[in-house]
């Protein structure tokens, strides 16, 4: 039927003009260049699909890219490497300011922009067929994934559509039932659109990835076409996945979902939706009247958020607060939601800590170490938290032998001539342990070995065991916030905890101090230059993460917005050049560790620049513009596509994903 579909294409332009209302031209549902857009969606009859659903992703396949018929290739998309433009769909709007939740938000794992965004365009597209009463006259669905979306399948990009194009949404899907559902979609060859509409639907026919092409906006490009009875195309419209979880379209940027992350605009503040503001008045001109549309403190950069805070006397953290004031929300509501960021980041570091699995998901069979290293810090600060492991530790308690797994090769045993008793351990409460040879060094040499000895930075190990909880929590598919992305999600929540528990007497207002300065240093960031990995590497994940939190620290610290932002300047700059290159498309490696030295990096920084005094050479902004850059001139495949060279040194089989 699909063949014959493509043979039909006068017949489904003036189905589609028969179906869509004229005011259709501003909506989600984009009926322009039908013919160019619908042979994307499947088989051509004569041709062939390029469905790397299964498919090796060896060098002689990417090889093979470069040779494939011209009659094959997507009018709309270009070579990968050929997309240079970074944070251009940003460069259009006059000021930074957005809401700090939509800056934060609640979301699943692994990717923001592959899970979480992906997700919600694929319920934007639902209801948008729904709105014009198109949904039940579906009857199948096709679905083509460009650039980096295609390349690193195991970000649960698949899964995240589908169960959007089912209605589901990111920040209340009860992430439990997601691989069941999934295997259900696969299994039984059905999905319900919207809940309630059921339509055939064959993984294997209906989605295409292009890993080797990008559509021109954005390298998280994906294109929804909904084919009626006949074969006929009923709507088609591309998305873009920016980081973050947020969700544009060519046309209708603002009207899409480039400021806020809600999935139905009707029932958003017209601020959020509105992002030009009035320039300010000349000498001797007279101040305009307020524009009831824009917030109270508009900035465009960093030089003119520190303007701001000269000229009212605030703090970043004020001038933020009230935005949001701005944007409809109550002091009750600011302060709820903040508190409900703040919980969903707690929680989710307990559930790392806590976690009684021993492997994260996925083939790389990556064994999670936030547990142990939690236990092995011997105290915590959740009451009553206690696994089948290790008992909960109180001050005084002996430990046992037990209650603390030894790491693999470093079993405890002791010898036969110690005496010990049945429990293994030996007189006195000590063991002996059986280790792998360990070099030590010859003595008799000019330069001697070191004596060994340990070394206790208690505080700033918790700090990294923080990081390293809530990542692998992101890894596994759970509840996360996404700060200012799921890659990068350990960092912020680490740093917060670590004041919560080892800096503030104040927590609450801590929080809140924190989250809202982070949010106007990831604003601008958002604005100058990008929050995708996909367009700027991991330094605008992980360094833009650490950059938010160096801010967040520094003010927590009762620093002045100048120094905070100097504290943010550092943080970025010490992250330029990061390569986003995850191992088998899992964000598990390097991305987890990375996050634990984001966190111990942002902390650093804040207290550089606090010992600094205002003495600095670069600018946040000059720095945020020097990320830019250098995303710029990043080959791609440094851009979250696991191309690059750890997929040759690293000897793990990559392929395209079955997904």
């Amino acid at each position: 039927m699909l063949a014959a579909t493509r043979l039909r294409l006068p017949h489904a332009r003036r189905a589609v003009a028969a179906h869509l209302p004229p005011r259709l031209s501003y909506s989600r549902v984009s009926i322009a260049s039908l013919s160019r857009r619908v042979t994307a969606g499947g088989t051509i009859a004569g041709t062939r699909s390029f469905a790397a659903s299964a498919a090796s992703l060896d060098d002689s396949g990417a090889n093979a890219v470069s040779r494939r018929p011209a009659d094959e290739e997507d009018g709309d998309a270009i070579p990968a490497d050929e997309l240079t433009s970074v944070g251009s769909h940003e460069k259009e709007h006059e000021h930074a300011v957005i809401s700090t939740f939509d800056l934060f938000s609640i979301g699943v794992g692994p990717s923001s922009s592959h899970t979480v965004g992906p997700m919600r365009a694929g319920k934007i597209f639902i209801g948008d067929l729904d709105d014009h009463g198109l949904l039940e006259k579906v009857k199948t669905v096709k679905i083509t994934l460009y650039g980096s979306l295609a390349a690193t399948g195991a970000h649960h990009t698949p899964q995240a559509i589908l169960l959007g194009l089912e209605g589901s949404d990111p920040e209340t899907i009860d992430t439990g039932t997601i691989p069941s559902r999934y295997a259900a979609i696969l299994d039984n060859k059905t999905l319900l659109l919207g809940g309630r509409h059921h339509i055939t639907y064959d993984m294997d026919r209906d989605m295409v990835w292009r890993w080797d092409q990008v559509l021109r906006t954005h390298p998280n490009g994906m294109r929804f076409s909904a084919f009626g009875e006949d074969g006929e195309l009923l709507a088609t419209n591309e998305y873009f996945s920016v980081g973050g979880g947020f969700v544009v379209n060519e046309k209708t940027k603002v009207d899409e979902n480039l400021f806020y992350k809600g999935v139905d605009k009707s029932i958003v503040h017209g601020a959020r939706l509105q992002h030009t503001h009035s320039p300010e008045p000349g000498p001797g001109e007279a101040p305009q009247a307020p524009d009831p549309i824009q917030p109270p403190y508009p900035f465009v950069s960093g030089d003119s958020l520190l303007a701001l805070t000269k000229k009212h006397n605030m703090t970043i953290a004020q001038i933020v607060y009230d935005n949001e004031l701005h944007f409809g929300y109550s002091h009750e509501d600011i302060h709820e939601k903040l508190m409900r960021i703040w919980g969903v980041m707690d929680e989710c570091i307990r559930t790392g800590v806590s976690s009684a699995e021993e492997k994260l998901p996925g083939r790389l069979g990556l064994r999670r170490r936030a547990p142990m290293l939690y236990r092995r810090l011997m105290r915590g600060f959740y009451p009553g938290l206690a696994s089948p492991h290790l008992q909960q530790i109180g001050a005084g308690q002996a430990m046992t032998a037990e209650q603390i797994d030894a790491p693999d090769g470093f079993a405890a045993h002791v010898p036969p001539s110690a005496g010990g008793n049945a429990s293994g351990v030996g007189f006195g409460g000590k063991i002996s342990a059986s280790r792998p040879t360990r070099v030590i060094g010859t003595l008799d040499h000019p330069v001697t070995p070191m004596p060994p000895r340990k070394t206790m930075i208690p505080a700033m190990d918790f700090l990294s065991c923080y990081a390293i909880a809530v990542n692998e929590v992101n890894a596994s598919g759970g509840r996360i916030v996404t700060s200012p992305t799921n890659g990068a999600a350990g960092v912020i929540p680490a740093v917060l905890k670590y004041i919560v528990e080892f800096v503030s007497d104040d927590p609450e207002k801590s929080v809140v101090t924190f989250l809202l300065t982070a949010a106007a240093v990831g604003m601008l960031f958002k604005r100058g230059s990008t929050i995708s990995a996909a367009e700027g590497g991991c330094q605008a994940e992980v360094g833009v993460a650490c950059s938010m939190a160096s801010a967040g620290f520094a003010a927590c610290m009762g620093a002045s917005p100048e120094t905070v932002l100097q504290a943010a300047e550092i943080g970025i700059e010490h992250n330029l050049g990061l390569t986003c290159d995850p191992i088998d498309g899992l964000v598990q490696v390097p991305c987890i560790e990375r996050n634990s030295l984001g966190a111990v990096k942002a902390v650093t920084a804040a207290q550089l620049s606090m010992a600094s005094q205002n003495v600095y050479s670069v600018t946040l902004d000059e720095a945020i513009e020097a990320m830019r850059l250098t995303a710029a001139d990043m080959s791609v495949k440094y851009k979250e596509t696991s191309l690059s060279v750890r997929r040759r040194t690293v000897k793990i089989p990559l392929t395209v994903p079955a997904c």
